[in-house]
């Protein structure tokens, strides 16, 4: 139980509102910003404006997957006013206020670290990121079928990347009766990309592996997709960059040789937002209370 713990959450989208919804169940006190247009009604929330008071009595901050831009903007589909989060806000935390977020820019690092609060990026968490590669790799197959004329069976995929994501989605494609060409950059992954019936190969040798693809599903956040690579690819071919943004594609030279190439992060938030929640809301709740258990046992 979060009984005596204040929890604050600022902005967000739809995985939040599971992450409220299990916070009140567990009698947290829950204090909301950015949700002024929200439709749906928590028994037992406070929702009130940015004001850098309120931050005074906040245990925890939970910010969204992606914390603040490099402005501090906070997004929050549930609100249409901007919201920043300044050093104003951060300052007012008490000493032992923690901040979560998925992932976090330099601008939030640097903020809390200039005020000494613990940031907590979620996105760091094998548990987090395993999990959210079962949406990534369904939401990447519904794109995948939905722009293309072939069957996933009988194709030929490319996986690039074999750490969580690239895991899963091997996996999927394979159970579905692809053959898998996964691009590793280990000679450990090799061996388990082979002991597990793929066709592994080293990313250096990426050019000359592309030629007889029918997609391409990249997990790795750097420019591995370039020109180059890409003038192997056949025009056929369905290029989905899993990475964050920006990816690992040269979009524009794709584009302006005839191949489609999609940037499809944050997957997990769009095909599943309720299962995605739940995984953020119930592992927020278990470091929360892990983290304030002193705090709520004084309570």
């Amino acid at each position: 139980m979060l009984t005596g713990i204040s929890v604050a959450i600022m902005g967000g989208d739809a995985r939040q509102l599971e992450v409220i919804q299990k916070f009140t169940e567990l009698d947290a006190t829950v204090i909301l910003l950015g949700f002024d247009n929200l439709g749906r009604q928590f028994h037992g929330v406070t929702n009130v404006k940015l004001d850098p008071e309120l931050f005074g009595h906040v245990d925890a901050l939970i910010l969204p997957v992606v914390g603040t831009d490099e402005t501090g903007q906070v997004e929050s589909i549930f609100s249409s006013e901007e919201m920043i989060l300044t050093d104003e806000h951060i300052s007012s935390l008490p000493k032992h206020a923690k901040v979560y977020t998925g992932m976090a820019k330099s601008y939030l690092k640097k903020l809390v670290s200039t005020h000494d609060i613990e940031l907590v990026e979620l996105l760091d968490r094998d548990d987090i990121a395993i999990y959210n590669s079962i949406p990534t790799a369904e939401g990447a197959l519904m794109m995948a079928i939905q722009n293309t004329d072939i069957t996933i069976h009988g194709s030929v995929c490319m996986v690039l990347g074999f750490g969580r994501t690239g895991f899963t989605m091997a996996k999927t494609l394979q159970g579905l009766g692809a053959t898998v060409k996964v691009g590793v950059r280990k000679p450990e992954h090799y061996a388990r990309a082979w002991e597990m019936g793929f066709q592994p190969f080293y990313t250096k040798d990426l050019y000359p592996e592309v030629g007889n693809i029918d997609l391409l599903f990249n997990t790795i956040p750097t420019m591995i997709v370039t020109a180059q690579v890409i003038t192997n690819i056949p025009h056929r071919a369905l290029i989905i960059d899993l990475a964050s943004k920006p990816g690992g594609t040269d979009f524009r030279f794709a584009e302006k040789r005839g191949i489609k190439a999609m940037l499809a992060p944050g997957l997990p938030g769009i095909v599943a937002p309720k299962t995605a929640g739940r995984i953020m809301a119930n592992t927020l709740s278990q470091l929360i209370e892990e983290d304030f258990k002193d705090r709520s046992d004084v309570e």
